[in-house]
């Protein structure tokens, strides 16, 4: 789960992690008040997306215009950015050619940026271990980073059993060229950030850029915070700073029947149970020359009401061409799984191929559930033969 800017900064101010002052505005009016109460010569107005790159973005219907941060130096000039922001697509390299719209506005006190750092938080799985990395190029994309110039990259995984130690707050700020007071400063970021990252059971805090001010303190002069989904019912706080206008409608929709899915851009939907065979039916489809249209996975104790509502979520793409239902029925009976699909393909007037593999508990039954509702479902024996023959159908239905 991920939450604005202006939510994670609420947050970190409680683990006493510096920040600027701000407030959070849905008009123009509301933003022009928040700019007089902070009463600063420079004020800075942020697009509140879920989305990186903001800055460098580019608005829709003014694209050789401003981005989504700008800078300006009065109240008029933020109630004529807010009226250019609200309400308008903000293209950004994660967000897409279609953008995504602008509906709250961050407003923030100005900063005197003297440097800029990047600093982050993670779970690294490989280790097993949360891990901090760290940057001089703070500011800039950290992936153009880590792969232009790896060596600017400082990486320090925190050992669970002793959990977060000064003396590895001070070594990351002595590769960051910090000194003085700045040592101390960050070795107590780091720690805030440790606690909030584990207390609030996060997957990722960025602070993106961390800035060196002229006076030589620090800010966290942006924030992104990431939460684990299986920890969110020990959070109902955090979990109302959910923005639903963020996210994929599908997603949301199946997230209220319990299935794991994730649009992606191809043509061949896809039903699965168990993550594992959900990624190797979408590698398949690419090695028969198609590409998939989701990550579905319907788990292991999926009901004949979850099946059907796992087919009308797919079914509402219109870049699904065809459809894949792959079946391995373990706990899941294939049987089960027949009847929510021919439920489904009745419901919602099934107009593309559909090709079903079953193998598993009750897979004979579940083969004649299929043959015998008079619908034209294609049976396959196995996955290569599942993927050819929805590959081949679709090609031949177009």
């Amino acid at each position: 789960m991920n939450i604005h800017e202006y939510q994670a900064k609420a947050l970190l101010a409680k683990f006493a992690v510096p920040l600027l002052k701000g407030g959070v505005a849905y008009t123009k009016d509301e933003a022009m008040d928040v700019a007089r109460g902070l009463g600063t010569p420079v004020t800075v107005v942020k697009a509140q997306i879920h989305a990186g790159g903001r800055g460098a973005g580019r608005f829709k219907d003014d694209p050789n215009g401003k981005g989504g941060v700008r800078v300006v130096k009065s109240v008029e000039e933020v109630g004529a950015s807010a009226l250019a922001m609200l309400g308008h697509e903000l293209v950004t390299k994660q967000t897409g050619p279609a953008g995504k719209s602008v509906k709250r506005l961050y407003i923030e006190q100005g900063c005197d940026i003297k440097r800029e750092l990047y600093l982050s938080m993670l779970v690294d799985r490989k280790m097993g271990r949360i891990a901090v990395v760290a940057s001089t190029e703070g500011g800039m994309d950290i992936e153009a980073v880590a792969h232009n110039t790896p060596e600017k990259i400082m990486t320090q995984d925190i050992d669970p059993a002793a959990g977060y130690q000064a003396y590895q707050g001070r070594k990351i700020a002595f590769s960051l060229g910090l000194s003085g007071k700045q040592v101390g400063a960050f070795t107590t970021l780091l720690g805030g950030l440790y606690k909030a990252f584990v207390e609030l059971d996060c997957s990722l805090i960025e602070i993106n850029p961390l800035v060196v001010t002229g006076a030589g303190d620090l800010v966290a002069l942006d924030a992104k915070m990431n939460f684990d989904d299986n920890g969110l019912y020990r959070h109902a706080d955090i979990e109302k700073l959910r923005d639903l206008d963020e996210e994929d409608p599908a997603e949301t929709e199946a997230a209220k029947y319990a299935l794991n899915y994730v649009k992606l851009d191809g043509q061949i939907g896809c039903m699965v149970n168990g993550a594992g065979l959900a990624m190797a039916t979408m590698d398949i489809i690419k090695l028969y020359g198609s590409a998939p249209a989701n990550f579905l996975d319907v788990g292991g104790g999926a009901t004949k009401e979850r099946v059907t509502a796992a087919f009308k979520i797919i079914l509402r793409d219109p870049n699904v061409e065809g459809i894949l239902v792959n079946i391995f029925g373990g706990i899941m009976r294939c049987d089960v799984i027949a009847e929510g699909v021919v439920a489904a393909a009745r419901e919602v007037n099934l107009h593309v191929p559909l090709v079903v593999r079953l193998e598993g508990t009750n897979v004979e039954l579940g083969k004649k559930i299929l043959k015998e509702s008079g619908l034209k479902i294609t049976s396959a024996e196995n996955l290569a033969d599942a993927a050819q023959k929805i590959v081949t159908a679709v090609k031949e239905h177009n």
